[in-house]
């Protein structure tokens, strides 16, 4: 797949081209990519909120390989 990358002023990518017949043939092969899936307002509520908890207390926040880790363990 040939994907060229877009970027703003500072060098920070913002996006993604894919040429018109690599965006066909995965339309062809995923039924459905197109489709329009909204996200529930209570599921944005509770991203909010997580979101808001991590800024108030930084420190609670566990390292994700820290947990991954902690979960095999469990397993």
């Amino acid at each position: 797949m040939h994907l060229q990358f877009i970027s703003d002023a500072s060098g920070k990518t913002t996006g993604v081209f894919i040429p018109i017949e690599e965006w066909n043939a995965l339309k062809a092969k995923y039924k459905g990519i197109e489709d329009n899936m909204d996200i529930p307002e209570w599921h944005k509520d509770i991203v909010s909120e997580r979101n808001e908890a991590y800024r108030k207390n930084p420190g609670q926040a566990q390292d994700f390989d820290d947990a991954m880790d902690e979960i095999e363990k469990d397993l």
